[in-house]
């Protein structure tokens, strides 16, 4: 009998020790985060951010810090709503991977099968391209390109995608990495014609409803009747700005969700069990590894390398991005929205998941989540913070650098070589459409025929160049010229475009004048 309960002692001990052991159990100290955290939102100068850590299944920390809006009290906690831009692509492609584990679609499918009127650049690549292209951004497209073309326009995600065949290639087929939201567009209509339904309703009844996602939506129009939603800012003239929601109706698949880091936290959890839910399968461990395998690796650079010396590959796979850091996998995205930046990033080996939603267009989300990393796992004590805030400067420097070049370089005491009624007409561009140019008020005014948010004012700058005065406020330039083409009868042609900036392209539309 001493034995037998010396043994279930032991027996006792044994068990409780395990479950001490256990990484559910683990005890995780946050405490250094929160300080660091309000720090880092006083040096990037953010109105407000919700950062959420998951692991070992469960939530850790939710907690909120600084304002919804610039200049206004109320306060940001884990259910505030922002705008998640491209983290919207994980979505999709998991909607993509329902449908794969159902047998009703297939990643190699050729994209034509489900859309017939969608093209590209040329025929082979049209008829080549599968499903698995369109999410690696392998198809050949440059980064960002085209997406001029949907950027507040009236069109439909159809009538976008009709356009892509204009948008000119920058890469061999298959052969470099062209980051393309239009490609995402383009998969949120291959939703609609295998399932019948538009691809936010899918993610709604497939994702959302299952993971209790309820302070989450797909379009700014469902914000009207919510409350503790974040506003989005610019710093405009150095002075942090409130600005309006942008619609992206158009390119929602692409990055049309709004949500908050407690829901992205059922959301990181999921992806950390494989697309398992409780007792529902949303999606199988199978297709799970479809979507974190590179299947479009890009370079290290140098200063990458510098910056994170334990970095050794990066790549693209089907709505995440991939990497490694101090010898484990990295699976992430990050997402830029009209005025919001975000960050959602998992570490499948240690069950560890971050998601960080700001109200500004800053660097901060990248430290926030590497400091996370480095005190949850015991990786390190860099601060990263106060590393990243040089290399933003010389960034923002360099914006600004861009546009001083261009002032720098006006001609000044020109006048226009023609009468301003010569310039007014319409124009029209294959990849874009049309445009107006008339006369208002005694000087001209650009009209874009589907994006009437776009309508510009037109100053003379010099010669035949106009100075272009946005009546909206846009979060992604500010400054630019058009200026009007003339052949040699000085007859008025077309109209090309100086819009310095990193994102909208409008150098890729080349105005014609029709009459």
């Amino acid at each position: 009998m001493k034995f037998l309960a010396k043994y279930n002692r032991l027996l006792f001990a044994f068990f409780v020790n395990i479950i001490l052991l256990s990484p559910v159990f683990a005890q995780v100290d946050t405490k250094p985060l929160d300080k660091y955290f309000v720090q880092a939102l006083t040096d990037w100068q953010v109105p407000g951010m919700a950062v959420a850590i998951v692991k070992d299944g469960e939530i850790i920390f939710a907690k909120g810090y600084g304002v919804l809006e610039e200049g206004k009290n109320n306060k940001v906690d884990a259910h505030s709503m922002f705008a998640i831009a491209s983290n919207t692509k994980a979505f999709v492609s998991a909607s993509l991977a329902h449908l794969v584990w159902e047998e009703k679609i297939s990643w190699d499918d050729k994209v034509v099968s489900h859309l017939p009127y969608f093209e590209l650049y040329d025929a082979y690549s049209t008829h080549e391209t599968t499903l698995r292209d369109i999410l690696s951004h392998r198809v050949g497209l440059g980064t960002f390109s085209g997406d001029v073309i949907w950027y507040k326009s009236e069109d439909t995600a159809e009538e976008v995608i009709k356009r892509v065949k204009f948008v000119p290639q920058k890469y061999s087929y298959r052969a470099g990495f062209g980051y393309s939201n239009l490609m995402y567009i383009t998969s949120g209509e291959v939703i609609k014609s295998v399932t019948g339904m538009p691809w936010d309703e899918f993610v709604e009844r497939h994702f959302f409803a299952p993971l209790e996602m309820t302070r989450s939506v797909t379009s700014v129009s469902d914000l009207a009747d919510l409350k503790n939603v974040a506003s989005p800012h610019k710093t405009i003239d150095g002075k942090i700005t409130p600005i309006p929601y942008a619609i992206w109706d158009n390119s929602g698949a692409a990055g049309g969700i709004i949500s908050s880091v407690e829901d992205l936290s059922k959301w990181m959890i999921l992806q950390m069990n494989s697309g398992i839910n409780g007792a529902d399968t949303l999606f199988s461990p199978k297709v799970q590894v479809d979507m974190w395998t590179p299947h479009n690796n890009y370079k290290v650079s140098l200063a990458s390398q510098k910056n994170m010396p334990s970095k050794h590959f990066s790549g693209y796979g089907l709505g995440w991005g991939l990497s490694d850091y101090q010898g484990k996998k990295i699976v992430n995205h990050s997402g830029g929205y009209d005025g919001m930046y975000s960050r959602v990033t998992l570490i499948p080996d240690e069950k560890l998941g971050i998601v960080v939603l700001t109200n500004s267009m800053t660097g901060i989300t990248t430290p926030i989540t590497m400091k996370a990393i480095d005190v949850i796992l015991g990786s390190g004590d860099r601060d990263w913070s106060t590393e990243a805030l040089p290399r933003a400067k010389k960034f923002a420097d360099y914006k600004k650098e861009r546009v001083a070049k261009r002032v720098a370089a006006r001609e000044p005491d020109t006048k226009p070589t023609l009468s301003l009624e010569t310039y007014t007409g319409d124009y029209y561009d294959p990849m874009y459409g049309d445009a107006k140019v008339l006369i208002e008020d005694g000087h001209l005014v650009l009209d874009f025929a589907r994006a009437p948010q776009l309508k510009s004012d037109l100053s003379h700058w010099h010669y035949n160049s106009f100075k272009l005065e946005w009546r909206e406020v846009h979060a992604w330039f500010a400054f630019g010229t058009a200026q009007f083409v003339l052949n040699n009868n000085n007859e008025v042609t077309g109209i090309e475009f100086d819009v310095p900036n990193d994102d909208i392209f409008f150098d890729e539309i080349h105005f014609k004048k029709k009459n």
